[in-house]
């Protein structure tokens, strides 16, 4: 792996360097609601605000995959994680489904064994292909993936990353339904840096008329921010291993 970027500070024990990733951008707008609301806009904001509220935590640094509206290939946001020494990634989308009555909020781990349910499995397929979106070459980024990815096989971050996710449910359940109680898992390649526990959070649905005017909600949009790093603060309060240097 490359080194880290100089002045990037190198994780010390009892830190967390958050690599937060938002979905799509550029060419990709995501998923677009009937209102018009593009999904690359949205994740961004929200982004944006975590990024700003982790930032005045002492024991956490942070970077963002994208900061503007250009498209960045799947494979490349591990690598900048990677390169960040980044030991957690939490990468944020806005759902969508042909029915506009689907609603609430999910959050996915990876999974080792296959997608916990045909909808998960079916959502990673549709986010692993947006670099065909993006005019990648989806042959040579498999290949690509292969060289610098590793499995989580460790059963450690797989559970690290369920129980981030859980904690992760547990707030955004104040601010919004669930469509799914449990963290589900399915084989997202964003998810899949070595050694990175990393979550996917599905802030709402786009696709939901209702949903989509409070996705454009930016009081909203900080209390998803608030409940997602409020979620991260407690995971690690519980499991110190993320924040041993």
């Amino acid at each position: 792996n490359a080194p880290a970027s100089s002045g990037k500070p190198l994780v010390r024990p009892g830190e967390i360097m958050l690599m937060i990733d938002p979905g799509h951008g550029g060419e990709d707008p995501g998923a677009t609601g009937v209102g018009g609301t593009h999904e690359k806009d949205i994740v961004l904001s929200v982004a944006k605000k975590l990024e700003d509220l982790a930032a005045r935590e002492n024991s956490i640094h942070c970077a963002l995959t994208r900061r503007g509206d250009y498209f960045v290939p799947l494979g490349e946001r591990v690598r900048m994680a990677q390169k960040a020494n980044a030991n957690l990634l939490v990468s944020i989308h806005a759902d969508a489904w042909i029915s506009p009555n689907a609603s609430g909020s999910s959050v996915f781990a990876l999974s080792e064994k296959g997608a916990s349910s045909s909808a998960a499995k079916w959502l990673a397929q549709k986010q692993n292909e947006a670099d065909l979106i993006g005019g990648v070459n989806l042959a040579g980024v498999k290949r690509d993936v292969k060289s610098v990815l590793v499995d989580m096989s460790n059963s450690w971050k797989i559970n690290y990353s369920l129980a981030l996710g859980r904690e992760v449910l547990s707030q955004l359940s104040k601010l919004n339904g669930l469509h799914k109680r449990q963290v589900e898992q399915a084989g997202f390649a964003v998810l899949k840096g070595h050694g990175i526990p990393s979550i996917l959070v599905e802030t709402a649905f786009i696709s939901n008329p209702e949903e989509e005017r409070i996705l454009r909600n930016e009081d909203f949009q900080w209390q998803l921010a608030k409940g997602i790093l409020a979620g991260i603060k407690s995971q690690a309060s519980h499991d110190r291993s993320i924040m041993q240097g």
